[in-house]
């Protein structure tokens, strides 16, 4: 399934919830602009994930990437929307290292020329 991302403002984020089957998750809320009426839509940061969390607060404007998930129980549906990379709204990411590990795989790919800049006498299939 495809990610998906979306800017807004952290209206709140919960306390680290762990379950007895060693699952554990964080939620936060975050207002998004859509139109004139805002929407307040809730993620999850499941694991280790909800770390990303650690270095925001309310008020703080973030970009967040996530899946959606969704599962059935006992005849009933539920969708979930699983943050796996939250960057504050000035596009500073709130853990560094996260930064510097994207800066790395960024440089490997710098000396690959441009798809659209290539000439290929071949068809491509």
């Amino acid at each position: 399934m495809s990610a998906f991302e979306i800017q807004g403002k952290i209206i709140s984020i919960s306390d680290l919830q762990e379950f007895p089957s060693g699952f554990s998750k964080r939620e936060f809320v975050l207002e998004a602009m859509d139109g004139k009426y805002p929407q307040e839509i809730k993620f999850d940061c499941i694991k280790e994930k909800a770390d990303l969390l650690n270095n925001l607060s309310k008020g703080d404007e973030v970009q967040v990437h996530f899946n959606i998930r969704g599962s059935e129980h006992k005849g009933r549906h539920y969708v979930n929307l699983h943050a796996w990379k939250i960057l504050k709204g000035d596009g500073g990411d709130p853990n560094p290292a996260t930064n510097r590990a994207l800066s790395s795989l960024e440089a490997a790919f710098d000396n690959e020329p441009d798809p659209a800049d290539r000439v290929d006498d071949e068809p491509p299939f």
